[in-house]
């Protein structure tokens, strides 16, 4: 993974911005104090850190990719930024009050260890997640035209069974879960960004942001996918086909664990 980041993190930004509505549900849901102390485990570029540092504490961010931490550092020095393992945390136990984890937990091949330090390095508060379920990711529209590559992505996405399991023997208590849905204004453009803005997949630039494509995906299967979408796009057959991925279930999902 730190590879494939260190090869995507140059223009990462171009696409991959701070949505409001996320970091203010993450704030919400971290309980936030402006006295406390909070990581951001796996913090890619550092986007939702220095974001949520504007309101108020202490922000630390760790990340395995040494091109994401540079870009990180370039945008805030108010923000400690180190280049490290989500599995061994460079961190004395109880110095954080809460912790979250940003669209990253399908990266860590397993999650108890990541979640085991996360409980060790805090005090008391909330680990905050953001993820999708593989129950989510089948509803994606985006399986009508990238077949291959969504499978490959589902198969990656922890289901939401082992997310709370791995909590639970890692000591957090009372789990919610908050489910989140693909507005049309996002601006985080990520894997189901365009979901109500199927011509952002035509973009190049946006698919190299997301690493479904940028490392999982077949260059054949995107070409013919791109073809077949922009077809379905000009002759309005686009929604016919999203209409058939109505989900109720939500997009994503916040999961929300309690030390």
């Amino acid at each position: 993974m730190a590879q494939l980041y260190d090869r995507i993190g140059s223009g990462y930004d171009v696409t991959r911005r701070p949505d409001p509505i996320i970091a203010g549900r993450l704030g919400h849901h971290l309980a936030l104090e402006t006295d406390g102390n909070y990581l951001d485990i796996a913090c890619g570029t550092g986007n939702y850190t220095f974001t949520l540092a504007a309101v108020g504490g202490s922000r630390t961010g760790i990340e395995l990719s040494a091109k994401m931490i540079a870009e990180a550092r370039g945008k805030s020095s108010q923000v400690q930024w180190c280049l490290a393992r989500a599995q061994e945390l460079p961190f004395s136990g109880g110095v954080f009050s809460g912790a979250m984890c940003t669209l990253a937990i399908h990266h860590f091949d397993d999650l108890l260890p990541v979640f085991r330090e996360a409980h060790r390095v805090m005090d008391e508060g909330k680990f905050v997640i953001l993820t999708a379920t593989p129950e989510q990711m089948q509803s994606y529209w985006l399986n009508e035209y990238f077949p291959e590559a969504m499978l490959k992505s589902i198969e990656q996405m922890p289901a939401l069974e082992l997310v709370t399991g791995a909590l639970t023997q890692s000591g957090f208590t009372s789990l919610e879960t908050e489910r989140f849905d693909i507005r049309n204004d996002l601006q985080d453009f990520f894997l189901y960004s365009g979901k109500h803005r199927p011509e952002m997949y035509l973009d190049e630039g946006v698919r190299r942001g997301i690493s479904t494509f940028a490392s999982l995906a077949d260059p054949a299967e995107v070409a013919g996918g791109c073809l077949r979408l922009a077809a379905d796009i000009q002759s309005g057959r686009i929604n016919e086909v999203m209409a058939a991925y109505e989900n109720r279930g939500g997009d994503y999902l916040f999961v929300i664990a309690t030390k």
